[in-house]
């Protein structure tokens, strides 16, 4: 994880993103828990502490496969969560004490995380066959969730195929967990993790894909009318204003960005 984050930020820096000399330290680190998952913790706000990325990994889990995990780190590091994150820490003249270190918008933050992975495929970076398997695998895994998210949620019924002879037909706990144990190329134990994460936490999930589709649009938005007055659209600098925005609402995201 240490290699593959250092490797991106050290080729990202000064050709696709300008990034700001503190954010270019972020430390890997095996988490105290044991529940699966992977996830990122802001630098403090001097940068004392630096950006952290966790890695909780369960006791009976030994092995790992590095092509399922290389697109978590791109989306957990940078260009993800984590220049995202201590960007808007680091821009202390810009946005208030509110905006940096404590605003966070769902739909905002890990749907730029997820716009993150995909470009990173753009940019070259996922070619090896493995890798990008892993990252159409771990899309895949989003996608399903989000099915499960607004079927168990909404109380709507689950397709025949997942109620294993139930005589109530709606989604529970036990139709996703048989759904998502066959759409999730991941040990039972992160399998478990995750369920039990969308059961108790309503819209987090689609939140993401949302997101994503909202960063995506803004950009070909602001690509097509730069072309429009025959200009040559520069990526980059829709990036640095976009994230030096802080964490915003999806739809002043959208319009500030117009």
């Amino acid at each position: 994880m240490q290699e593959t984050s250092d490797a991106a930020i050290t080729a990202l820096n000064g050709t696709h993103f300008a990034i700001p000399a503190p954010v270019l330290d972020l430390e890997c680190m095996i988490a105290p828990t044991q529940t699966g998952g992977i996830y990122y913790t802001p630098p403090s706000d001097d940068f004392s502490r630096p950006g952290r990325m966790w890695w909780s990994v369960p006791a009976d889990v030994s092995e790992f496969n590095t092509w399922r995990e290389k697109t978590t780190v791109y989306h957990e590091g940078v260009p993800g969560h984590h220049l995202q994150c201590g960007q808007a820490v680091f821009a202390r003249d810009t946005l208030n004490t509110w905006r940096r270190l404590a605003c966070w918008v769902s739909g905002h933050g890990e749907g730029w995380a997820l716009y993150a992975e995909r470009l990173m495929a753009d940019l070259g970076f996922m070619e090896d066959d493995g890798d990008r398997l892993g990252m159409l695998d771990a899309q895949r895994m989003r996608a399903a969730r989000v099915v499960l998210d607004i079927g168990v949620h909404l109380g709507l019924p689950a397709p025949e195929k997942w109620r294993g002879g139930a005589t109530d037909p709606r989604w529970d706990a036990e139709k996703a967990w048989a759904f998502l144990s066959a759409n999730v190329n991941m040990p039972a134990s992160f399998v478990r993790f995750e369920l039990d994460r969308y059961l108790g936490w309503p819209g987090q999930a689609p939140s993401y894909k949302v997101g994503q589709r909202l960063w995506e649009q803004t950009r070909d938005a602001a690509r097509a009318k730069a072309e429009g007055r025959g200009e040559t659209f520069d990526v980059r600098t829709f990036h640095e204003r976009a994230l030096g925005l802080g964490s915003v609402g999806l739809d002043v995201l959208r319009d500030a960005l117009a």
